[in-house]
């Protein structure tokens, strides 16, 4: 895989899964408008903004990493060549979940949505399910002692605070 079908492949990619998730689902279940509901007050609008603007930034990011980097995309059938460790991947082994749950619990609190933000959990837990069950044992195949040192410094879900080296 070259640069240039990496970034193609990852562009597909985003438009099929995160795109949706992310953006067609939540607008359609809430139209982006605001519903009256316990979730209906300023600060979270606040907090939900700030979500959906670090969310979006980190999935662009991390994405552009992959390909340009890593060569490769974050579908599984076209995995990376190397492992991508720099950027947001020093902070957190899953960037990009974690970009996409933002995004999904930005906007149940920007519009106020508690099945949006039911919808949220319900990808995180689905993203552990997955992390665990074949991400992780997959990276561990094929990267080896790089990825094992990599899981040893760097969190699963929660970012540290400073970044790995």
């Amino acid at each position: 895989m070259t640069r240039a079908s990496a970034s193609l492949g990852s562009v597909i990619f985003f438009l099929v899964a995160p795109a949706m998730i992310a953006g067609v689902v939540p607008w359609w279940m809430t139209r982006w408008r605001t519903r009256a509901s316990l979730l209906d007050v300023l600060p979270l609008k606040i907090v939900g903004v700030i979500l959906i603007g670090c969310g979006l930034a980190a999935l662009l990011d991390s994405f552009a990493r992959f390909a340009l980097q890593g060569i490769g995309t974050p579908a599984p059938a076209f995995p990376t060549r190397h492992l991508v460790v720099t950027g947001l991947y020093r902070y957190v082994r899953n960037p990009i979940y974690v970009a996409v749950v933002a995004l999904i619990i930005g906007q149940a609190f920007l519009f106020a949505g508690i099945g949006l933000l039911i919808y949220g959990v319900l990808f995180w837990i689905g993203f552990h399910l997955f992390v665990v069950g074949y991400e992780e044992p997959t990276l561990r195949r094929t990267f080896g002692q790089e990825y094992a040192s990599y899981c040893a410094n760097v969190p699963r879900w929660l970012p540290r605070l400073r970044p790995a080296r």
